[in-house]
């Protein structure tokens, strides 16, 4: 024991040591569900990351930007690669080796080397099935890194070559499970009569009302999609409103009949521009055909299949300069 002048009592180098020891137990002592939220926190980071690089390399004169954008690209193959390397390696640490390992944990079962069959109640069923998506996630967020920096960069070169005689370029949007929405969102504010009232939140609301008001027309397309698992306890009715209200109140992904509601909603012309497919248009019945898009401007959006580790992304597409 040590006393300082003033007869307070200071740490001996043991007991400092002790501590030191003490924090580093802490830190192993991170469970799974935590290292995985991490995980998560720490790719998103890495994605805004991006972003922000992006936005920044598309100032400039046209060699300078695309200078910029491969120096990005580089840079972001790079970390990628380290972060995918890092956390395989902590998962290792705890000992998970595969994504089974993972469901496994996650869902509360005991991994152990035994063959012997396991009655498991609903609950952990259901928990299991979570378990297998969320690592099923996980594994295709790790898998398709190697092979996504290679493909964003061919999808991306062709998106620009398409934008750049038409004078657009891309605003780049959050990829948060409401990029359709916030780019939408973003398209609108750029005519300020437009703006008001319609956030992504409001754009939600009413693309879920408009799909339940038409169900019968929109059914059959939901059940071709094959939106959600077959639940025998739920009729396609039924199955289609639950899938309604998760696009109304969760960050469900936008695809094909989101678009389609959104046409009629804002009754906008809706342009996809895209690298990997051929460009689509819906709503052309709302198409301004008197040469002038002032009155009801289209609604431009570019859709990326190799944007982010799960793909399928949505942007802003805008005047060059504009943002």
């Amino acid at each position: 024991m040590e006393t300082t002048q003033g007869g307070e009592r200071s740490a001996s180098p043991e007991e400092l040591l002790g501590e030191a020891v003490e924090e580093e137990e802490k830190q192993k002592q991170e469970s799974l569900e935590e290292m995985l939220a991490r995980h998560r926190d720490e790719v998103q980071k890495l994605q805004n990351k991006e972003i922000s690089l992006k936005k920044e390399a598309a100032k400039g004169s046209k060699a300078e930007q695309k200078a910029k954008k491969k120096q990005v690209e580089d840079e972001i193959s790079r970390l990628t690669a380290q972060l995918k390397s890092k956390h395989s390696q902590e998962l290792a640490s705890l000992g998970y080796q595969t994504a089974d390992d993972v469901v496994k944990a996650i869902s509360g079962v005991t991994i152990s080397g035994k063959n012997e069959p396991a009655k498991l109640s609903k609950g952990v069923r259901r928990r299991e099935k979570r378990a297998q998506q969320e690592a099923a996630r996980e594994q295709r967020i790790q898998e398709e890194q190697s092979q996504i920096v290679s493909d964003r960069m061919v999808e991306n070169e062709k998106l620009e070559k398409k934008l750049e005689p038409l004078g657009l370029t891309i605003n780049e949007i959050k990829p948060d499970g409401h990029c359709l929405y916030r780019a939408v969102e973003d398209q609108l504010s750029l005519h300020s009569h437009d703006a008001a009232g319609y956030g992504y939140v409001e754009l939600r609301r009413m693309v879920a009302r408009y799909m339940k008001d038409n169900t019968r027309d929109l059914l059959p397309f939901f059940l071709a999609e094959n939106k959600m698992e077959l639940d025998s306890h739920c009729t396609d009715v039924e199955r289609f409103e639950k899938y309604c209200e998760e696009v109304e109140s969760t960050a469900a992904w936008g695809g094909q009949l989101e678009v389609g509601a959104l046409t009629h909603c804002l009754k906008k012309h809706i342009i996809i521009y895209s690298g990997s497919f051929p460009d689509v248009e819906m709503g052309k019945e709302y198409k301004c055909e008197s040469g002038s898009s002032v009155e009801n401007p289209s609604i431009l959006l570019s859709y990326h299949r190799h944007a982010y580790g799960l793909g399928e992304h949505y942007n802003s597409v805008v005047p060059t300069g504009m943002r």
